[in-house]
C-alpha cells in the first residue's frame, strides 16, 4: 500500500509529538505536577477551540461519561510510572501492550478475527514484555512494570470507548477536546493532592508552569489531530502501524533530552514490542 507523502509526514510528526509530551512529563522533578500542567494546558486549549467547533452529538455523551474516569486514572498512573522508572520501560509497555489487549478483546467479545500477522504480533509483544519483566526484576523495577501494565489495560479500555464515541459524535476533534476538558479538573485534584498543590500555585512558578502546560497540551492535541488527518488520507492499517514508531522516538528523545540510555537487553525488549505492535496493526 502506498501512503501519500503528506500523510506519511503527518503520522510520523504525530508519533514524535506523542513521544515528546511523554518525555516532557518525565523531564520534570515532580512528574505528578508536570502531568497536571499538561492537562490544564490541554483544557485551556479546549476552552479556546471548542466555541469554533460543532458540538458532539448527544449519542456520544454516554461515551464521554464512561471515558472520563478511565482517563483520570490513566493520567494518575502515567505520572506514577514516570516517577518510578525511565521512559524505556514505561512507554513501550504502556503503548505496546494496549493494542494487544484491544485486539484480544475484539476477538473474544466482538467476533473479530486475527490473521497470522496479528498473532505473530501478539507473540512478539508478549516476548518483549517478558524480557522487560525479567530485566526489571533484576533492577528492582517490578512494581513500576505492573503500573505500566495496568495503564496498558486502561489505554485499551479508553481506545475502544473513544473509538465508539468519536464515531457517534459527528465531530471527533470536539469529542477529544471535551474529553480533555472533563478529565483535567478531577485528574489534577488527584495529581496535586497534599503539598504538591502549594508548589504548583507558587507565584514564581505560575508563568513557567503555564508555558509548559500549554506546550504539552498543544503537543498532545496536535499529535492526535495529525494522526486523525492522516487516517483520512491513507489506509488505516499502515497509518496505525506507523504510529507505533513513537516507541522508538520516545527512547531516542529520552536519551537526547534526559540522558536515559537503555541497556542492551532493554533495547532488545523495546524493539521486540515495537515490532509486535507494528505487525499487529498491519494484520
Amino acid at each position: 500500500m502506498v501512503i501519500p507523502p503528506l500523510a506519511l509526514a503527518a503520522v510520523l510528526a504525530g508519533a514524535v509529538l506523542h513521544a515528546a509530551w511523554n518525555v516532557g512529563i518525565r523531564s520534570r522533578p515532580d512528574r505528578h505536577v508536570s502531568t497536571a500542567e499538561l492537562l490544564l494546558g490541554a483544557a485551556a486549549l479546549a476552552v479556546v477551540c471548542l466555541p469554533f467547533l460543532p458540538p458532539p452529538l448527544p449519542a456520544s455523551y454516554l461515551f464521554l461519561v464512561a471515558s472520563t474516569p478511565i482517563h483520570v486514572v490513566y493520567f494518575s498512573l502515567l505520572a506514577e510510572a514516570y516517577a518510578r522508572v525511565d521512559i524505556a520501560l514505561a512507554y513501550p509497555v504502556m503503548r505496546g501492550v494496549a493494542p494487544t489487549l484491544t485486539a484480544l478483546v475484539a476477538v473474544g467479545f466482538l467476533g473479530e478475527r486475527l490473521g497470522p500477522k496479528g498473532w505473530f504480533g501478539v507473540l512478539l509483544i508478549s516476548a518483549g514484555v517478558a524480557l522487560m519483566a525479567r530485566h526489571s526484576r533484576a533492577q528492582g523495577e517490578r512494581p513500576a512494570l505492573f503500573i505500566a501494565l495496568g495503564n496498558a489495560v486502561l489505554i485499551a479500555g479508553y481506545t475502544v470507548v473513544d473509538a465508539l464515541g468519536a464515531r457517534t459524535s459527528g465531530s471527533p476533534v470536539a469529542y477529544v477536546l471535551w474529553l480533555l476538558l472533563l478529565t483535567a479538573l478531577p485528574a489534577c485534584a488527584i495529581l496535586l493532592r497534599g503539598q504538591r498543590w502549594r508548589g504548583f500555585v507558587h507565584a514564581d512558578n505560575v508563568p513557567a508552569a503555564a508555558l509548559r502546560g500549554l506546550g504539552g497540551g498543544l503537543f498532545s492535541v496536535a499529535s492526535y489531530s495529525l494522526a486523525l488527518w492522516a487516517l483520512t488520507r491513507a489506509p488505516i492499517g499502515p497509518i496505525a502501524a506507523l504510529r507505533e514508531t513513537s516507541t522508538a522516538f520516545s527512547v531516542l528523545l529520552a536519551w537526547l533530552w534526559l540522558g536515559e540510555w537503555p541497556s542492551a537487553r532493554r533495547w532488545i525488549a523495546v524493539a521486540t514490542i515495537a515490532a509486535g505492535a507494528i505487525a499487529l496493526r498491519l494484520q
